[in-house]
């Protein structure tokens, strides 16, 4: 076999790394499809998040970073270039506009190219440290050991590694090539700043390439794999103010921070690879860029044939070192148990015990699950200019609290079922369900997460010159969601969480991470509400969510080994929280169409309910009956006069408290105000009447008693069930009738507990709205 030459020795090298990278992609996209039928008669396949979710977030990275860089370039403009009408400008959107228009009128100035090339080289170095901080540098090297058994020679293999990982290297594309087509762009290449984009990108990757593959080389030839370990942490850590720092430009704050930054950066920064580059791409005639890319293809090829030297020297004994293998060391009797006092202050459950001490021991696993949303969070604070956001009052610091903690809790609680790995089956052999185990790790990380909110709610109590009460409420909001979220990690990593796949990088889907940090961000409006009801709403729909979410995933945990089986079909708490979604959404679209064709309000009202409800009603039942679900919720269940007894009871009794409530609602302003409120909808009594005792009782005691009462009784007791349940229907309906409804909830929840039928629960519910408006009308 002759040996390859190495411009195809490359070309094939890249081919391999650029189709491992693809079956990592399609691997995820089609697992599961032509699997081997099973034998289980009550599962069907696994159904897989669709690869257009996928898509839409790629689409939305490249748009965001696009957006970023551009905004970077004009910030820098503003902040560097003298004599610059932007630097005066106080409205934002007037001050990029004046930036655009000055840089197509006279060019990139020479400022502003040395600041870009400052950027780009600490895009660069934010590289470099990303690929050493990969987990690739704590395994073994198994591809180069396999790969020199090739009729390749070593120098040709070498240059080959570069190439391959100058073009596959996706974090380096997404960190150099914004900036480029940005800066192309606004220089006035338009449709073509892409391509000049790719060739500058391309033209620099190489440097961190080298860097990596000879760093790499000599850190594996001479570090233990723990030291290796701990090095990768380091170095995780380490990309982070390099990142936040080029990304910072970006930001409203960027145009100050790079004035007082760039007017000082030296006149030799152009001269190197990332300056050559932006000469290159604002070069004024073709010689000039024609010229800065011999330059800069010259310094990228002696930085190259350098590295290929020292590769050479490194690996001139081979490339597997005698001592990478860890010897086993005795540990002393006295560090082998903790001691007495340390002992009474561990949890007494041996799952929590267990990820203590795994945690204690992954020295890389603890940096980057509690050191580093610390370092993430303070790099925004700081680098965005609010420095002072401690001192701002009590929001600001509540919500960088909750974004150090939910961050947290997304770099450890959501990678629960991904840190067992191949040995997750062993959990299927212990004397507990796995739902406990998962309990237990859930509960260890909320509490671990409160330490940070809880710090700095004692920094901000002393700092502050007297005592908030409103900072005491943000950071109520902030303790309560954790353990929400803790729940919510766990459970989106059952879904995201992949044991089977062989690459670690495959093994969690990125599209659960997006959704968990949508959710966190969601969660943050409660931390704003200014009034209490708002953030009570955010709270309660969190809970739902967080038992929705559980409840999914311990469905899905016996299956989680097996590719080709999912759980059974069985009414959950998630389908009537899609329900009641689907139901207020249709009734505002409804009432908007209606009112657009001059309906009575009314009538208007009355339709869009009752047809919000019909649509939602046979949706939900022509998906149960395709799915042959469980559980289904029947209107005639049970015996009928038992249903009566009971309608009549509780609505009764809900009806006595609604009248007490009104009754002593009438010495309050709220009375005043919510008779208003009815005045001024202009909907008729017969309408109240219709809408209140009729379709009200049908269509919500099908969503929130049949769909979420029924979910959250499958797995829980009846008192939690009835209470976030009834919760959750309190708050879709006004704050001030938020408590009547709420003990109405707990009376139709327990009617259609002792029923089991949906006749009883309609009947409390309308036998409570006849009483409520008929003595509002009185």
């Amino acid at each position: 076999m002759m040996a390859a030459g190495p411009v195809r020795a490359a070309w094939l090298l890249t081919c391999l790394r650029l189709r491992r990278l693809a079956n990592m992609v399609l691997s995820r996209r089609f697992r599961g499809k032509g699997a081997p039928p099973t034998t289980r008669s009550a599962t069907r396949p696994k159904r897989r998040l669709s690869g257009v979710l996928g898509v839409v977030l790629l689409i939305w990275m490249l748009f965001a970073f696009e957006h970023v860089a551009h905004q970077a370039v004009l910030n820098m403009h503003c902040g560097v270039t003298p004599g610059s009408l932007c630097a005066a400008d106080t409205a934002r959107l007037d001050a990029d506009a004046i930036a655009a228009w000055e840089i197509a009128e006279d060019g990139v100035s020479e400022p502003l190219a040395r600041a870009v090339a400052f950027q780009l080289s600490l895009l660069l170095v934010a590289s470099f440290l990303m690929s050493l901080g990969s987990r690739e540098i704590a395994q073994a090297d198994w591809d180069l050991e396999w790969l020199v058994t090739l009729p390749i020679k070593r120098g040709t293999l070498l240059a080959g590694r570069i190439v391959e990982r100058s073009i596959a290297n996706p974090s380096g594309w997404f960190m150099l090539l914004p900036t480029s087509v940005a800066l192309a762009w606004l220089n006035g290449l338009r449709w073509s700043a892409p391509l000049a984009g790719i060739v500058a990108t391309l033209a620099l990757l190489p440097l961190t390439a080298v860097l990596r593959t000879v760093v790499d080389t000599g850190l594996r030839m001479t570090l233990s794999p723990s030291r290796l370990r701990n090095l990768q942490a380091l170095c995780s850590i380490a990309t982070l103010p390099f990142l936040y720092l080029a990304m910072s430009f970006g930001m409203p704050a960027g145009a100050a921070l790079i004035r007082s930054l760039g007017r000082g950066l030296p006149q030799w920064l152009m001269w190197t690879p990332p300056g050559l580059a932006v000469r290159a791409i604002t070069a004024g005639g073709a010689g000039v860029a024609a010229a800065s890319i011999a330059a800069l293809l010259a310094e990228v090829a002696l930085f190259a044939a350098a590295g290929v030297w020292v590769l050479g020297r490194q690996l001139r004994d081979g490339v597997v070192s005698s001592g990478v293998r860890e010897a086993a060391r005795r540990i002393p009797r006295q560090a082998q148990e903790p001691s007495a006092f340390w002992r009474r202050l561990l949890p007494r459950s041996p799952v929590q015990r267990r990820e203590l001490r795994l945690l204690s021991r992954d020295r890389n696993f603890l940096v980057q699950s509690l050191l580093m949303p610390v370092v993430i969070v303070g790099s925004q604070v700081v680098l965005n200019g609010k420095l002072n956001a401690f001192a701002a009052g009590p929001v600001p610091l509540a919500l960088t609290a909750w974004g150090i903690s939910s961050y947290m809790l997304m770099l450890s609680a959501f990678q629960t079922l991904n840190n067992e790995g191949q040995a997750l089956w062993m959990l299927y052999t212990f004397p507990a369900t796995i739902e406990e185990v998962l309990k237990d790790k859930a509960k260890m990380w909320a509490v671990l997460a409160l330490v940070y909110p809880l710090l700095i709610l004692a920094f901000g109590l002393a700092a502050a010159p007297a005592f908030e009460w409103r900072l005491i409420g943000a950071f109520a909001v902030v303790l309560a969601g954790l353990p929400l979220f803790s729940a919510i990690a766990v459970a989106l990593g059952v879904f995201a969480c992949d044991p089977l796949a062989q690459d670690v990088r495959s093994k969690v889907r990125p599209s659960y991470v997006y959704l968990y940090m949508m959710l966190a961000a969601m969660y943050g409006y409660a931390i704003y509400a200014e009034k209490w009801f708002q953030a009570l709403v955010v709270m309660v729909l969190t809970a739902g969510l967080a038992q929705a979410l559980w409840q999914k995933s311990r469905d899905a945990l016996p299956y989680l080994l097996d590719p080709s089986a999912a759980p059974p079909a069985r009414v959950s708490t998630a389908d009537g929280m899609m329900a009641a979604m689907l139901f207020f959404v249709l009734q505002v679209l409804g009432i908007f169409l209606l009112k657009r064709a001059r309906v009575d309000t009314g009538l208007a009202m009355t339709l869009s309910f009752v047809g919000a409800g019909a649509i939602v009603y046979a949706l939900v039942r022509l998906a149960y009956r395709r799915s042959r679900t469980a559980g289904v919720p029947a209107i005639l269940a049970g015996q009928p006069l038992q249903s009566l007894a009971w309608g009549l009871g509780a609505g009764l009794a809900a009806a006595c408290v609604g009248v007490a409530y009104l009754y002593f609602l009438k010495s309050t302003p709220w009375f005043v105000e919510m008779a208003q409120a009815r005045a001024a909808s202009g909907i008729q009594a017969a309408w109240l009447v219709a809408l209140a005792v009729l379709a009200a009782p049908l269509f919500e005691e099908f969503i929130f008693r049949g769909l979420v009462f029924g979910g959250l009784r499958r797995s829980g007791g009846l008192l939690p069930s009835m209470v976030l349940s009834a919760g959750l229907f309190a708050i879709v309906h006004p704050p001030v009738s938020m408590l009547p409804v709420f003990v109405l909830g707990l009376c139709t929840a327990y009617a259609y507990e002792r029923c089991k039928g949906l006749l009883a629960p309609m009947l409390v519910h309308a036998v409570y709205n006849a009483v409520i408006v008929g003595w509002q009308l009185a």
